[in-house]
């Protein structure tokens, strides 16, 4: 058989593996990490007297880090537009896939460090997972500085 006829079936493997890369979260349905929808969740981040509330996503990586709660960490700075604070461990990323709505006040985990991002400026990068979003009192993320954090759950 030429090769002329095997090119056709592996452009089309090609393919399906390249939709496969760029879609991979289509195929996971309702529960995937990006997953936006509200759950009843809410959790309070206190630093440097501030206090702001968030409201985590149904989503795997959500749940895993709520099961972690209360937590007491280091929030710091790191670049011009977000907060970060890691985690004692990583968090599950089953069916992680990629969300193209970024925006201010989103909480998310930072796949290859383990960190929480919790950011007050549009972004966008690869290796995220959004856990939720921030509710009221986001404008303690401009505080500038490193601050211990505690976080827990809301009764």
């Amino acid at each position: 058989m030429s090769s002329r006829y095997q090119l056709p079936g592996r452009r089309r493997l090609l393919a399906a593996a390249l939709a496969a890369f760029i879609l991979p979260g289509r195929g996971f349905g309702q529960g995937g990490p990006n997953d936006q929808e509200k759950t009843d969740m809410r959790i309070r981040l206190t630093f440097a007297e501030h206090r702001m509330t968030a409201t985590l996503y149904d989503n795997p990586s959500a749940r895993d880090f709520a099961s972690m709660l209360p937590l007491d960490l280091e929030i710091d700075d790191y670049g011009s537009n977000e907060k970060i604070a890691y985690l004692p461990r990583k968090l599950t990323v089953e069916g992680h896939g990629p969300f193209g709505n970024e925006r201010a006040y989103d909480l998310c985990y930072y796949m290859p460090w383990g960190n929480l991002a919790m950011f007050y400026a549009d972004y966008k990068h690869p290796g995220l997972v959004r856990l939720g979003r921030v509710d009221d009192g986001y404008e303690a993320l401009r505080v500038p500085g490193q601050f211990p954090l505690r976080i827990e759950r809301i009764q």
